[in-house]
Formats: C-alpha cells, sequence, structure tokens
C-alpha cells in the first residue's frame, strides 16, 4: 500500500479544473525528477523559437498587410493585433508540438507517475529499462497524432492566406481547433499507457467534449503565452492524466 500522500482526491472537475489540477500535481516532490526533463525539452526549444519570432515578427506582418488593396487600409489596425496573435499561437503550437514529440517517451512516464500517486491499482511499475523498450511504440503513436493533425493545420493555414476574410476569422477557427488537438495530444498519454488505441481514445475524448475542448483551450492559451507556455508541457500531461484516472480509467473497457 503506498502511503504517499495527495490533496488531490479523483473527482469529477471542468475541463478548467483538470489543468489546474495538473499545475498542483506537478509542483509534488516525489514527481519533480519526472516534471524536469518534459519541463527542459520544452524550455529550450520554445525560447529559441520565441527569440527568433519576436526577432522577425514585425517584418512579417509588414508584409502580410502590405498585400492589402488601399481601400482596405482601415483593416490594417484590427488585422495587426490578430495577425499578431495567430503567428504567435501558430509558432508555439508548432514549436509544443515538436517539443512533445521529442518528450513524448517522458512524458509517458510522468503520466504513468502521476496516475500511480492517484489510483495505484492495475499500475504496473515501469523504469527507465521498460521506458527505453517502448519508445518505438511511443513515437509510432505520436506520429499517428502528426497524421491526424497535419492535414487540418494545413488547411486552416490555406484559409489565412485569404485576404481581409481569412486573416479575421482564422485565429478563432484556429483556436477551436488547437484546443481539441491539445486535448488529443496530453489525454493520449495515459490512454496509450494503458495501450488504448489512437481511434478509441478519440471516441472517448468526444463523448467528454465540453470538457476536452475546456482542458485544451486553457493549454492552447497558455501555449501562446510568453514565458507561461515554457512550463505549460507537464502541467498538461499532469493534468490529462487527472483527467484520464476520474473520467475515463473505470470506463476503459
Amino acid at each position: 500500500m503506498s502511503h504517499h500522500s495527495t490533496s488531490l482526491h479523483p473527482q469529477s472537475r471542468s475541463g478548467f479544473g483538470y489543468f489546474f489540477a495538473g499545475a498542483k500535481m506537478a509542483m509534488q516532490p516525489g514527481l519533480r525528477r519526472y516534471v524536469f526533463i518534459p519541463l527542459l525539452i520544452n524550455v529550450l526549444l520554445i525560447g529559441s523559437a520565441l527569440f527568433y519570432l519576436f526577432s522577425n515578427l514585425n517584418s512579417w506582418i509588414e508584409q502580410w498587410i502590405g498585400g492589402l488593396p488601399e481601400f482596405l487600409d482601415w483593416l490594417t489596425y484590427i488585422l495587426w493585433p490578430l495577425l499578431a496573435l495567430t503567428i504567435l499561437a501558430t509558432f508555439s503550437y508548432f514549436f509544443s508540438t515538436l517539443a512533445n514529440f521529442i518528450a513524448a517517451p517522458f512524458c509517458g512516464l510522468l503520466a504513468e507517475k502521476v496516475e500511480q500517486r492517484l489510483s495505484p491499482q492495475g499500475m504496473i511499475d515501469q523504469g527507465w529499462a521498460d521506458l527505453v523498450k517502448d519508445v518505438p511504440r511511443i513515437m509510432a503513436r505520436e506520429w499517428r497524432k502528426l497524421v491526424y493533425l497535419l492535414p487540418k493545420a494545413l488547411g486552416l493555414f490555406l484559409l489565412l492566406l485569404i485576404p481581409a476574410f481569412g486573416q479575421t476569422i482564422a485565429p478563432f477557427v484556429w483556436f477551436i481547433f488547437t484546443s481539441w488537438m491539445l486535448a488529443i495530444q496530453y489525454c493520449d498519454y495515459p490512454f496509450d499507457n494503458h495501450k488504448i488505441d489512437f481511434n478509441s481514445m478519440r471516441m472517448q475524448l468526444k463523448q467528454k467534449q465540453s470538457k476536452a475542448y475546456g482542458f485544451g483551450a486553457l493549454i492552447s492559451l497558455f501555449t501562446a503565452i510568453p514565458i507561461l507556455n515554457l512550463v505549460v508541457m507537464p502541467i498538461a500531461v499532469c493534468g490529462a492524466t487527472v483527467m484520464w484516472v476520474c473520467e475515463f480509467k473505470n470506463s476503459k473497457i
């Protein structure tokens, strides 16, 4: 019997609630060493990306807006902040997807350790050797997520290229899209630890769509905010695992 005490008893929450439960969980002493590697990968990748982005953002937007016909000049004041936010969100999302791909085995291990804290029954305690053995399967799963994501992301990017209309509507559509994709990205770690296939995981998330969207929306927001997006990955993994234990674990068959 584990004597680890945790202030997070498995109980149903809102999507937002699971994100904040994840933040609380990530701070727990026994979990910090599992939080560290995903955090480090995220900080290095997203930190470098943001530095590059802020060095070039202004000139990119000026070029984009420069293509507008003169009679739409008044739109510049609306489009500038919308484009800045869209580029920031897109950049952050792209690099966080890349960071997730690289950190996937460590995120899976973190999800497993969080689940052991909350609901030890039915869990096999895996170590680093098991993690290494699981890497090919985990990376194949990450590739499956990318195959699901990329065509949709490309369609949205093409929408952004439509002058005026696309640039006005795309940020809102992009936010809804990333909310769902980030819910899938992070909730998949505990599902995958239990060898539940990708399509079954998606169907189960759809049954709790409002919670999944709420959880993903908060991750999406934090992913787009500089500095905060450096720490979002381990928090989201922990939050997704709390959601798995409270919402899905007992209905996984």
